[in-house]
C-alpha cells in the first residue's frame, strides 16, 4: 500500500495510490496523517522547498526560515509523529530526502544549503535514538533531480527514477546513506577526512 501525501491531494491520480492531505508545515495536517495512514513501515520526507538566496541577501533571514519550515522541521515533527508508528509496526524505515548541498554550500542558494545540512544532522540524530526500536534511518543525497523544482537549473540533472531506485537498493540493503547520482558521489569524496 502506498500514500501519497500532498498540500492538494486532489492532484495524486496515480492507480493504486491512496492520496492524503499533507501540509508538512501543519501540526493539524500532521495528526491527521499518522491517524490515517496507522500501517505505514517506511516514511519517505521529501517535501521540499528551495527559495535560495545569500546570507547576505535582503530578505535572507526570511527565506531561512521558510526552507527551514519545511526542508528541517517537516521531517523533524513528521518522524516524531511516525516514530511510534514504525515501532509499532515491525521498525520500519523513515528516509530523508537530502541534497549533496547537506555537505558544502552553494552561494546563490547558501540558505537551502544551511537547511538540508541541519536536516543532514537530523537524520544522523533519528538515525542513533531509533536504531533501538528497529527503525533504519536513511540519508539520501541527490544533486539535481529532473523534477519541477529544478527545472530553471542549466545543469546535468537526475532521474527521478535513478534516486527512487538507489534509495529502494540501499533500504533494501540496510546502508544508512545513499549517494543518489554521480555528483553525489564526487562531493562526498572530496569531503575530508
Amino acid at each position: 500500500k502506498v500514500y501519497a501525501a500532498a498540500r492538494k491531494p486532489e492532484t495524486i491520480t496515480t492507480p493504486g495510490v491512496v492520496p492524503i492531505k499533507l501540509d508538512v508545515t501543519s501540526p493539524s495536517d500532521i495528526a491527521a496523517a499518522v491517524e490515517l495512514c496507522g500501517d505505514i513501515t517506511m516514511l519517505i520526507n521529501n517535501a521540499g522547498v528551495v527559495i535560495g538566496g545569500r546570507i547576505m541577501a535582503e530578505h535572507a533571514l526570511e527565506n531561512a526560515k521558510a526552507e527551514f519550515e519545511t526542508n528541517v522541521w517537516g521531517p523533524f515533527n513528521l518522524s516524531r509523529a511516525f516514530a511510534p508508528v514504525l515501532a509499532n509496526n515491525g521498525g520500519g524505515v523513515i528516509v530523508n530526502v537530502l541534497s549533496a548541498v547537506s555537505w558544502m554550500s552553494i552561494k546563490d542558494a547558501a540558505t537551502y544549503a544551511m537547511s538540508k545540512s541541519a536536516a543532514w544532522s537530523l537524520t544522523n540524530g533519528l538515525r542513533l535514538e531509533l536504531a533501538r526500536q528497529g527503525t533504519l534511518v536513511v540519508a539520501v543525497h541527490p544533486a539535481f533531480i529532473d523534477t519541477d523544482m529544478a527545472a530553471g537549473v542549466d545543469m546535468p540533472k537526475t532521474s527521478p527514477f535513478q534516486v527512487v531506485d538507489r534509495t529502494l537498493n540501499g533500504v533494501e540493503a540496510g546502508i544508512p546513506e545513499v549517494l543518489a547520482d554521480d555528483t553525489s558521489e564526487f562531493v562526498k569524496s572530496s569531503l575530508p577526512n
